[in-house]
């Protein structure tokens, strides 16, 4: 039988140094799309998919991001003396069940896979996800929940793709693929940031996946690959071949608010969804475009 997901992984040690120096004494992961920050979109995400356990893999300076989803008593109890009932409403999101966010550390900058490695007694051995909370995806069926439905299909590993251009493939996993039937593909192979004229395909991963925990033993070999990184991209090709492994072409539109253009995409496409903001979006657009 398969077995139930209920467990992610978010790495977020990362510096964000791409956006200094916003992000000097702010976790990047705490820097708002309209109003919430990306870590929430992605907690969010995973409770539409059923998840219910979290492991943060974070580094120094980065409290906030647990802090976020405490509850903040004096925070509440002002808006309370202050009848701010729209106020109190929007801090729901913030409230997880007591417990259910764990953190480790990533002591030492040593890549994705390394990341995972160090979350290895929380999964143990049950299937989990792994969210990047850079990578925001804007959809009508939650990213996670499509793959998540993928998974009980196919019961092995899956990650989220998309069809990225030939001549970027050397910043992306890109996949050697099998069967495809248009939304599920057969993973064959995986080349962590291949030259573009030795890419296997144009087909990349995104920062959403659902792994066996086979994967931990390889990746605990800390064998090094591109950029003298322990690559999750690596260890996952380990398991191909032993288990059933495929891409699923989720419905939606990825943003990459890792970089800076992409996080200004992001605020742009989110406003324009919100029914409260998205007429007034659209008016002062017209005054730059």
């Amino acid at each position: 039988m398969t077995k139930k997901l209920r467990k992610a992984v978010l790495p977020v040690a990362g510096l964000g140094t791409r956006f200094l120096p916003a992000t000097k004494a702010t976790a990047k992961e705490m820097l708002p799309v309209v109003d919430k920050p990306l870590i929430q979109y992605a907690i969010e995400e995973a409770l539409a998919a059923g998840i219910d356990e979290f492991c943060m893999v974070t580094g120094r300076g980065k409290a906030a991001l647990v802090e976020h989803f405490d509850i903040a008593y004096e925070l509440e109890a002002t808006l309370r003396e202050r009848n701010k009932t729209e106020a109190l409403d929007l801090l729901e999101g913030t409230r997880v069940e007591p417990g259910s966010i764990l953190t480790v550390r990533q002591q030492v900058p040593h890549g994705l896979g390394h990341a995972i490695w160090c979350a290895r007694a929380f999964i143990g051995d049950d299937p989990f996800a792994i969210l990047l909370p850079d990578d925001l995806v804007l959809a009508e069926t939650p990213c996670l929940a499509q793959l998540a439905e993928a998974y009980y299909e196919t019961g092995g590993n899956i990650v989220a793709v998309t069809e990225v251009p030939r001549e970027h493939t050397n910043r992306y996993g890109i996949l050697k693929t099998g069967r495809d039937d248009g939304r599920l593909v057969e993973v064959k192979g995986l080349v962590e940031k291949p030259a573009p004229d030795k890419a296997p395909s144009n087909l990349s991963i995104i920062g959403r996946y659902i792994l066996m925990p086979d994967v931990i033993k390889y990746l605990a070999l800390m064998e090094r690959g591109a950029g003298n990184e322990v690559q999750l991209t690596d260890g996952m090709a380990r398991l191909i071949g032993e288990q059933p492994f495929h891409g699923l072409r989720y419905q939606g539109t990825r943003f990459d608010c890792g970089d800076k253009v992409g996080f200004l995409e992001a605020q742009i496409a989110f406003a324009l969804k919100r029914p409260d903001m998205a007429q007034a979006v659209h008016a002062f657009l017209k005054k730059y475009v």
